[in-house]
């Protein structure tokens, strides 16, 4: 499995750009249920970052249910990974959509509050 290179000029800490390049991928279905991901060391050398930045947005990633991690048999996407998170998310978008359409807001101001918020 490869990751793609980080942006080191991006304001987001590494970590984090880590933990959303691996969740949009689960969630695109590129890296689909049961893909083994590299051992927390393999990807920090890969990537040239410390073992602690991979292990943090692994640990945010495994909090979020995005991925499981079993002891010696490493870190994966899970069987149920793409649909629990696809879901998910549209859930919250229509009780989102939903709540702004009673509210009165229109599209753009739904929209812009999403963007401040993301």
């Amino acid at each position: 499995m490869d990751v793609h290179p980080l942006d080191p000029s991006s304001d987001r800490p590494p970590y984090e750009q880590l933990r959303v390049q691996l969740a949009s991928r689960i969630a695109a279905g590129d890296l689909p249920p049961g893909t083994r991901l590299p051992t927390v060391r393999a990807l920090a050398a890969q990537l040239d970052l410390a073992a602690n930045t991979v292990a943090r947005a692994y640990r945010e990633l495994e909090a979020d249910g995005v991925v499981v991690t079993e002891g010696r048999r490493g870190t994966s996407v899970p069987l149920t990974a793409r649909a629990a998170s696809g879901t998910e998310a549209a859930d919250a978008a229509t009780s989102y959509a939903a709540t702004a359409r009673r509210l009165g807001l229109t599209l753009e101001e739904a929209t812009a509050l999403l963007a401040r918020s993301w």
